[in-house]
Parts: C-alpha cells; sequence; structure tokens
C-alpha cells in the first residue's frame, strides 16, 4: 500500500510552530492528500485562528479503525473518528493531537445523509479538530453545540474548497472505483 505522507510547517522565521501530518493508509479510494492538507491548513489557520499546532490526521480503513476503538476505547466494532488529545500545560495555546478518520465508514455514511464521501470525510476531521478545541459531545446540549460549530466550518470549507477534489486520479493505466 502506498503511503501518502503531507507535512506543512509553518513559515521560516516564524516563531509559531505549525505541524501537520497527513497520512493515507486505506485502499477504498485513491486520496488526494495534498489537497487534504492544504483543507485542514485552511481550517486551523483561516476558521479557527489557529498559529500553533501539532497534528496528525491518519486516513485509516474499517480494519484499522475497528482495531483502535477497540485497543483503546475499548468500544466493540468500528467507528468514524477518534482522536488522541496531546495538549500539553506548558503550552496552551498549542492545538496537538493524532485524529483518525476512517474512510470506509463515510463510504457508508455518506448516502445516509445524501451527502458525498469527501464531505463526510471532512466533518470526520473537522469533528476531531473540534475535540482538540476542547468541545465535547457526551451531553445532548453539548452535541448541539458542537454540531452547529461542525456545520458553520463545513459551509466555510465548502465555500472555499472544490471537496470532490479529493478523490485523487488513479495511476496511470488503471481505472478509478466509484
Amino acid at each position: 500500500m502506498k503511503n501518502n505522507l503531507h507535512t506543512s510547517r509553518g513559515r521560516e522565521g516564524d516563531r509559531s510552530t505549525q505541524v501537520l501530518i497527513v497520512r493515507n493508509r486505506q485502499r477504498a479510494r485513491p486520496l488526494n492528500t495534498k489537497f487534504l492538507r492544504d483543507i485542514i491548513r485552511s481550517l486551523l489557520v483561516e476558521d479557527l485562528f489557529r498559529d500553533e499546532f501539532e497534528i496528525g490526521v491518519s486516513i485509516v480503513g474499517e480494519p484499522s479503525m475497528l482495531r483502535l476503538n477497540e485497543s483503546f476505547l475499548r468500544h466493540k466494532g468500528s467507528t468514524d473518528v477518534i482522536t488522541f488529545d496531546y495538549s500539553d500545560t506548558t503550552r496552551p495555546n498549542c492545538l496537538a493531537g493524532e485524529i483518525f478518520v476512517c474512510l470506509d465508514e463515510a463510504l457508508i455514511q455518506a448516502p445516509r445523509f445524501r451527502t458525498t464521501w469527501q464531505k463526510e470525510l471532512i466533518r470526520y476531521i473537522v469533528h476531531g479538530i473540534l475535540h482538540l478545541c476542547g468541545y465535547e459531545d457526551k451531553t445532548a446540549p453539548a452535541r448541539r453545540k458542537m454540531k452547529q460549530q461542525e456545520n458553520h466550518l463545513m459551509r466555510r470549507l465548502a465555500a472555499r474548497f472544490k471537496l470532490a477534489q479529493l478523490k485523487a486520479a488513479p495511476p496511470h493505466g488503471k481505472t478509478a472505483a466509484k
């Protein structure tokens, strides 16, 4: 499996830390990881006004997500997104963590919500980043507040990016999966 890894760092001379690593570790769909990184970076900088972050985003398949969910959260089955918050009290302005997103789950859920798998995938990433920002979804009022912010950010991203372009062109000589 090809491991698409894209890293983004802050500008030269910039004192803030901006590390964003995007990995594609699934085979269900070809994915434009550079474009995905651009979307995530825009979300962090332009929408959430973050100038310090150290975030890893891994796009995984259902078997990997099932293992993560059962190993770390002790939940049976797969899920859409898992966020590990690595916040450090010595750097309170820095968002730090890892987000694992299941593309297979986005493919399953997208028709249910009458959307594309690309939009569903971005929604999962937005959800994970909101957890790093301190949003919770354990109670109904907290879920509503988080969902409102999720919807707001999704509208902003959809206005700036053609999310369908997340689907990478297949390698030369191969046909793309639908």
